[in-house]
Order: structure tokens, then C-alpha cells, then sequence
């Protein structure tokens, strides 16, 4: 057997495991991200291990102590609203169109519901700082945009983008099991997209599932009177 053909089976054997390695990282970065914004930024490691589907040992390595941790989910949670604003940028029909695209991805990262719950325990120094900056300057872009075109409100400010999505991120109590949060977050945004818009400007979006009644309200109360909150 050649040399050549052994490199070629290391090199390949070393690429799946840097493939591995790779994918083992984002799979605890996504857990830690949900157990954080459902625990807290010091919910117990070993839990966040079990959900990513791999050992604790694999978790030290790669994140050799909790802020480690920390701030790879806040780098990877910026980075995920670049990848986002940049993408609705280059794929929206129109600026207003680019900035619901955006907004909608935005829900679906849960940064709204990260950064509360990590903004106190990382250090803000200049690559977590550029990363953010990074993230904002894509979207005041796209609001300039559409100011400017005359699709959205002249008096929307880049805050106004930022605060409803994190309102929209947070869970909501124990009657989101039955409310669907995570669809029902991306109804009220399109509610709130519609406001967004310069008078006379396009058609109202069609709102999708779920739509909540206030009999849905009233069964809620049934049940938690009941005792029966686990049903929800």
C-alpha cells in the first residue's frame, strides 16, 4: 500500500473527526442556549450535556469551564443574527419584505430570550462587542432601507426592531404548552410588522395559526381551578 493512500485514509479519518468535534460543539451550544433561557445562565452542566446528546467529558473539552460556554453561546447567537439580517438582505423582495424576513428568523434563534438571560455574566470586549455591533449595523441598513423607500414608518427606530423581539422571545407561563408559543410569537410579530408600515403602503399580511380565543383563556382556567396543569 502506498504512502499516498495512507495520508489520504488519515487525513480523511482526522476530517470526519474535526467534523465530529465541530458538530458535538454546536449540538452543546444549542442546548445551552435552551437551558439557559429556561434555567438561568448556572443550570447544572451535566444537564446541558444530556441534552446535546454527548458525555460531560466531551463538554469540558471543548468548554473547559461555564463562562467558556457562556460566551460561545452569545458569539454564536451574533452570529446567527448576522447570518440572518444578511441573508433577508440579499433574499427580500423589498426592504420592508427583508426586515419581516429577518424578524421572523430572529424569533426562531430565541435571542430575544439569550441575551437577557447571559448579557450579565459575559464580558462585552472586542470580539463579542464587534460581533454585536456586526449584527446591528446589517438591520439599521435594512430600516434605513425602508425608510427610505417609503415602506415603513419614518418614526421607527432600530429599538423599536429590537425590544419587540426579544418581548416576542420570551416564553410565555405554563399555558404555552397548550397557546403553541413559538407559533403563536410569530402571529403577534406579524401583527406588529403591520404596524410597522408606512401609511397607504401594501397589503396586510394573513395571519397565521394559532389563533387564541378567549375560550381557549376560559379551558386554561378550567384546568389550572382543576389542578390539572400538566394537561396544558
Amino acid at each position: 500500500m502506498s504512502e499516498r493512500s495512507d495520508a489520504g485514509r488519515k487525513e480523511s479519518g482526522e476530517g470526519r473527526m474535526r467534523a465530529d468535534a465541530l458538530r458535538n460543539r454546536q449540538l452543546i451550544i444549542e442546548a445551552a442556549r435552551d437551558i439557559f433561557i429556561e434555567s438561568g445562565a448556572d443550570a447544572p452542566l451535566d444537564e446541558i450535556a444530556r441534552r446535546a446528546g454527548v458525555g460531560i467529558a466531551t463538554l469540558y473539552r471543548r468548554f473547559p469551564d461555564r463562562d467558556d460556554l457562556i460566551r460561545a453561546v452569545v458569539l454564536n447567537t451574533f452570529s446567527a443574527m448576522v447570518d440572518a439580517a444578511q441573508d433577508a438582505e440579499a433574499n427580500g423582495t423589498d426592504a420592508y419584505h427583508a426586515l419581516r424576513l429577518f424578524m421572523h428568523r430572529a424569533l426562531d434563534a430565541k435571542i430575544g430570550a439569550t441575551m437577557p438571560a447571559l448579557a450579565g455574566r459575559v464580558v462585552f470586549d472586542d470580539e463579542v462587542d464587534g460581533a454585536r455591533l456586526a449584527a446591528g449595523t446589517v438591520v439599521q441598513r435594512i430600516l434605513d432601507t425602508a425608510q427610505e423607500q417609503g415602506l415603513v414608518r419614518k418614526d421607527i427606530a432600530f429599538g423599536d426592531i429590537t425590544f419587540m423581539v426579544i418581548r416576542l422571545t420570551r416564553p410565555l407561563p405554563a399555558i404555552a404548552k397548550l397557546l403553541v408559543d413559538g407559533d403563536l410569537a410569530h402571529r403577534h410579530l406579524d401583527i406588529y410588522l403591520d404596524g410597522l408600515r408606512a401609511e397607504g403602503d401594501g397589503e396586510r399580511a394573513e395571519l397565521p395559526a394559532p389563533v387564541v380565543t378567549l375560550a381557549d383563556f376560559d379551558k386554561v382556567r378550567k384546568r389550572l381551578a382543576s389542578g390539572r396543569a400538566d394537561d396544558l
